[in-house]
């Protein structure tokens, strides 16, 4: 053979495996691992509207947390994400009032939660702006899988009080960062009653 043996093609082919399995593993990796955190795990969202003024307004980043719900129980207090129900299309921002098995009483501007194991809390909202009554005449009671969702914002906000429940299915994550606007980054805190 003229100009190189045999042996000479093996190790340039072998050479070029090597490097097409590092690339392979310095970006194709990486980048499969980022899709997938990003797809299944955490997944960007911004605020549209003033339902949830003033813990959200309009037009904050935020990141929301889809892994933690799928393992743990939602808390009361909570933001969530979810597809609106009467058209999944839509994504909602509102916080969770009601748990699945409890009796909803709102009533002369109050919020009253039974719990499954009978405790009845009147909920104190530190997130509601000075003044906030919380309209409607609502009583029920919540299926195994369905949660009552409020948004901050009492008079401006399209809620469980005038489109019924949630269920789990149509929730997408819990609130978990903001991340815009910069002197308002932070971790969102869950609202303990």
């Amino acid at each position: 053979m003229i100009g190189g043996s045999v042996s000479d093609d093996t190790d340039r082919r072998r050479s070029w495996r090597r490097k097409t399995l590092e690339v392979i593993r310095a970006f194709v990796v990486p980048i499969a691992i980022v899709l997938l955190f990003r797809f299944y795990v955490i997944q960007p969202f911004i605020v549209k509207g003033a339902s949830m003024e003033p813990a959200f307004e309009d037009r904050e980043y935020l990141i929301i947390d889809e892994i933690t719900p799928v393992f743990k129980p939602l808390r009361r207090g909570a933001v969530i994400v979810f597809r609106y129900p009467a058209d999944p299309s839509e994504f909602f921002i509102k916080r969770i009032i009601g748990l699945p098995g409890e009796h909803i009483l709102i009533k002369n501007g109050s919020v009253i939660v039974r719990t499954v194991s009978g405790e009845k809390i009147v909920l104190d909202e530190p997130y509601l702006a000075r003044g906030t009554v919380t309209a409607g005449d609502i009583e029920l009671t919540l299926s195994a899988d369905s949660y009552f969702v409020m948004g901050d914002n009492r008079n401006f906000s399209s809620d469980s009080r005038h489109w019924g429940v949630l269920t789990k299915d149509h929730i997408t994550g819990r609130a978990l960062l903001r991340l815009w606007p910069p002197e308002r980054i932070g971790v969102i805190r869950i609202t303990e009653y």
